[in-house]
Order: C-alpha cells, then sequence, then structure tokens
C-alpha cells in the first residue's frame, strides 16, 4: 500500500525557520500533484501551498513570500520550507498527494500530519 510519511514538525520562536518532509513509499506510476494543508484547533483545514511535477507553485496569500514548496521527483518527496514563522502559522502540517497514479487507478492519499507550533 501507498503511504505518505510526514515529518520535521516542531517548536520554534517566531520569525524561525522549519523544513518539512513527505516522503511517499510504495508502487508508483506517476503523482502528478503534490500539496500541503494545514489544520489549526477550531479552524477548517486549509490549502497552503501547492506543486506540479513540472515545477509549477501555487501558495496560500497569507503564507506567499515566507514558505516555499519544492519537489524531488526522483525521491517521491516533497519539502516545505518555511521561514519567518508567526504564530498564526501553528498548526498540524499535513501532505497530499490527490492523484496519486498506481498504474491502473488514481488515489487521493494523505499523510499522517506533523505538528507546528510557532511561540512568540
Amino acid at each position: 500500500q501507498v503511504q505518505l510519511v510526514a515529518s520535521g514538525g516542531g517548536l520554534v520562536q517566531a520569525g524561525g525557520s522549519l523544513r518539512l518532509s513527505c516522503a511517499v513509499f510504495g508502487s508508483i506510476f506517476s503523482i502528478n500533484v503534490m500539496n500541503w494543508y494545514r489544520q489549526a484547533p477550531g479552524k477548517q483545514r486549509e490549502l497552503v501551498a501547492h506543486i506540479t511535477t513540472g515545477g509549477m507553485t501555487n501558495y496560500a496569500d497569507s503564507v506567499k513570500g515566507r514558505f516555499t514548496i519544492s519537489r524531488d521527483n526522483a525521491k517521491n518527496t516533497v519539502y516545505l520550507q518555511m521561514n519567518s514563522l508567526k504564530p498564526e502559522d501553528t498548526a498540524v502540517y499535513y501532505c497530499n498527494a490527490p492523484e496519486l497514479y498506481n498504474g491502473k487507478y488514481y488515489e487521493n492519499i494523505w499523510g499522517q500530519g506533523t505538528q507546528v507550533i510557532v511561540s512568540s
């Protein structure tokens, strides 16, 4: 079975940086799109960043200019570099492959989430 494993979360002071990683394990034919979502307590899950196989990216307005999403296609891994962190960035961050193709059909796969806490 295909699994997404997120890592890199932790506790950081405002203004600091973290890099999140999401590694995909299993038999994979292609992953056209990879996303990072986050969800804070009492709030709806939101899309933070998006990247295509070709490297085209999009960001939520709240993180644009501070976060950078990238991917290593050979390793089936996506990263989220988070700089100038703010307390409002505190959330559980989830990686997502909404159109993973295993050679026979598409799957929407989610990682387990990694906690990011930004203190003031």
